[in-house]
């Protein structure tokens, strides 16, 4: 090995541990610091981000990457050199001015989000929303794109994804999608009105929401499960992640689901290489992988049958008023209803990326200049009765529901679609290669699902790209038609269609 790479790869750990006290304070924030603690947070992470910035430009790493891709480097030598070089070609163009006054702003902006949620008010919010569009405008115009914009954006969640590429698959999806929400609905059916919205204890859905978590194979020793007004996970390192769930004391898919959403965000971090912890090659490949691997467990191991089958008795166990009289096909049509709604995180599988499609577009339009700030209340009203037939009763349930905006993180909702498109194909391979995987969940042993999802996509760490990888394990280019022939399989057999 060169000899320039020790040196390099003590700085790269450097970095890493910046970035880790990053995400605790972050984490911090939404789950335990008081109120009055916004403005001392905000300054802390505007420092964070200029040290991590001036450190990532440093002349001195800067000369070290330089000199490294100039040499015969192979493995993760090569994988940390590349990705290092790539956030180094970045964050140059980006003045550290930027990088502080951009992190202090989120911070800010973040707590703005939240009291302007808890009021329905999108005006308390708009003027932070502003400065953040302005800010990421010129972010995207220092580092510079091929096409739209909102390629400079999308790049840094879904590496070498442009917006051109996403919009027929989006497309394509919406073809399908509208259709069958269409003859859903025309059954007039709801199974899940009496069972699942009745009175459940928060304390039982926590005991269940942790002990679903274990049975799933996440390591609490290495991870511990929160309150936070929007459920996230956030992987400090693969030994230290954090979960975290919300609570509705008259609805249990909220709690029940986001938990095992988190849950398979959580199993990836702590699936990722051991052997390259804190260094590019042992980070996960992309956020639409990562949601691959939530998607999957919610979703398709989650809303099973199967699941369904080995987890009913242990609710009635729990709430046996609420559940003593429902059977198993009913509990399964129950947590599987389709039904148009305002909240994006409980959405069901056959509108879920409607919601996306929304959010997509707006982003768009805000970058490209067809939307202002002001006007996206009304327009986010507008869309959602055009694309599911809802329309919010207030800001909360509307505009306001993201967490994602108040931190800059914009270009970041088409991942969730990808997600899903890549779950669903892995979950399909998975099938092929663990034949008995529907008896195995249905008898509550995941271990086979786990691990086989730890040997192919956790401990790949990102050595591959996220359309290799897809093409390494399922031996095919990313294809919608798995997740469409799954949902056309599953909901036409649930609603008779």
């Amino acid at each position: 090995m060169s000899d320039t790479y020790e040196p390099f790869m003590a700085k790269v750990a450097e970095l890493a541990d910046i970035g880790h006290a990053e995400g605790m304070l972050s984490w911090d924030q939404e789950t335990y610091m008081p109120p009055k603690g916004a403005a001392m947070r905000a300054r802390a992470q505007g420092t964070l981000a200029g040290l991590h910035h001036e450190r990532l430009t440093a002349p001195e790493l800067v000369g070290l990457v330089k000199d490294l891709k100039g040499q015969d480097l192979t493995g993760d030598a090569a994988v940390n050199v590349r990705e290092v070089g790539r956030s180094q070609d970045r964050a140059l163009k980006i003045p550290k001015e930027l990088v502080v006054e951009l992190s202090q702003t989120e911070s800010l902006s973040h707590e703005a989000w939240i009291a302007a949620r808890e009021k329905a008010d999108f005006a308390h919010f708009q003027p932070w929303l502003e400065k953040i569009l302005k800010l990421k405008k010129e972010v995207a115009e220092r580092v510079g794109y091929e096409g739209t914009i909102y390629n400079a954006l999308l790049d840094e969640y879904e590496p070498y994804t442009r917006a051109e590429d996403i919009e027929p698959v989006f497309a394509a999806l919406k073809d399908k999608l509208v259709p069958l929400v269409e003859k859903i609905a025309a059954t007039g059916k709801f199974p899940a009105r009496g069972v699942l919205d009745q009175d459940f204890p928060v304390a039982e859905q926590e005991e269940l929401g942790r002990q679903v978590l274990e049975d799933l194979g996440f390591d609490l020793e290495a991870g511990r499960l929160d309150v936070a007004v929007h459920p996230f996970c956030s992987g400090t390192s693969r030994d230290d992640v954090r979960l975290t769930t919300r609570y509705s004391a008259d609805w249990l898919p909220g709690s029940l689901f986001g938990t095992i959403h988190e849950a398979g965000h959580g199993l990836y971090e702590q699936g990722l290489p051991e052997d390259a912890v804190a260094t590019p090659a042992g980070g996960s490949v992309s956020l639409g992988i990562h949601e691959s691997q939530s998607r999957l467990w919610e979703n398709m191991v989650g809303r099973s049958r199967a699941f369904s089958t080995h987890y009913l008795p242990r609710l009635k166990a729990l709430f046996p008023t609420q559940l003593q009289n429902v059977n198993l096909d009913e509990f399964y049509a129950a947590v599987n209803q389709v039904e148009p709604s305002l909240i994006r995180v409980e959405a069901d599988e056959v509108t879920y990326n409607l919601h996306i499609l929304l959010r997509f577009e707006l982003e768009r339009d805000l970058f490209e200049g067809r939307v202002e700030v002001k006007d996206l209340p009304s327009v986010w009203n507008e869309r959602m009765q055009q694309y599911l037939g809802v329309c919010p009763p207030d800001d909360a349930q509307g505009v306001l529901q993201d967490v994602h905006w108040s931190f800059g993180l914009m270009g970041y909702f088409p991942t969730y679609t990808l997600g899903n498109l890549y779950g669903a194909q892995f979950f399909h391979q998975a099938q092929q290669e663990l034949p008995d995987l529907e008896g195995q969940i249905g008898r509550g042993e995941f271990g086979g699902l786990k691990t086989w999802l730890n040997d192919k996509v956790h401990n790949r760490g990102s050595r591959l790209r996220a359309s290799e990888l897809v093409e390494e394990v399922t031996g095919e280019k990313l294809s919608a038609d798995y997740f469409t022939n799954y949902l056309e399989a599953k909901f036409g057999a649930l609603y008779n269609l």
